[in-house]
């Protein structure tokens, strides 16, 4: 695993009542004040990371879990166009969690691309690997210069019942150490809400969209 980076905490909002008293919580959000902010959902599954050389869960030494099967067979899929030294970070959805997703586009969303200097990429630059590589962006709720209220109002039109949250993340690049001060999220109230873990549980896998009828007949 030499090599492998462990994806940061991200906090939560001041207004997200969704953490857990071992969360950390942004004291003010400052750090976006006068810069442009795209605001994704947040996705209920398992972060992941893609390396040209492999692939892990949050920590680098995440164990086999036929969850992760799917995202293994992609990763092997273009393995070969992720630089020497980058990764790319997003959430593996074959599993149902506690939000049943049943119209997803895959069940890998991208929502960070990281280079070989430990950089960020732009949300710009993102999109344009996740096209590139035929990968699902992280679904975008808003992009504008930040504005607060204007995010607290997109906390109450948040369907509680279908979407988890939201993260919000400055549109330019950043680095790995001001990774606390460029991103934050929104987490519903009571977000796990199943029983068993679902590691513990029999795999559910959500649904994919049912094929266009063009790629049905291709």
């Amino acid at each position: 695993m030499n090599g492998f980076i462990k994806y940061p905490r991200t906090p939560h909002l001041p207004w997200s009542p969704g953490a857990t008293s071992d969360d950390a919580y942004l004291a003010d959000c400052g750090c976006f004040a006068g810069r442009e902010v795209v605001v994704t959902e947040k996705m209920d599954g398992e972060n992941t990371t893609l390396y040209r050389g492999g692939l892990h869960a949050r920590s680098p030494d995440s164990r086999h879990h036929p969850s992760r099967d799917w995202v293994k067979a992609l990763h092997g899929s273009i393995c070969a166009e992720i630089p020497e030294g980058w990764r790319l970070c997003g959430e593996n959805v074959y599993a149902r969690h506690s939000v049943a997703y049943a119209a997803l586009d895959s069940y890998f969303y991208l929502f960070s691309v990281w280079d070989g200097s430990n950089q960020a990429l732009g949300w710009d630059e993102t999109a344009e690997w996740a096209s590139l590589l035929g990968l699902s962006l992280a679904p975008v709720l808003w992009r504008g210069a930040w504005d607060e209220a204007a995010l607290r109002s997109l906390a109450e039109e948040i369907d509680t019942g279908v979407q988890e949250g939201y993260v919000v993340r400055v549109a330019d690049g950043f680095g790995y150490d001001d990774f606390s001060r460029s991103l934050a999220k929104w987490v519903r109230p009571h977000h796990v809400q199943t029983d068993q873990h679902w590691m513990h549980a029999p795999v559910v896998p959500n649904e994919l969209k049912p094929p266009s009828e063009d790629e049905s007949e291709s």
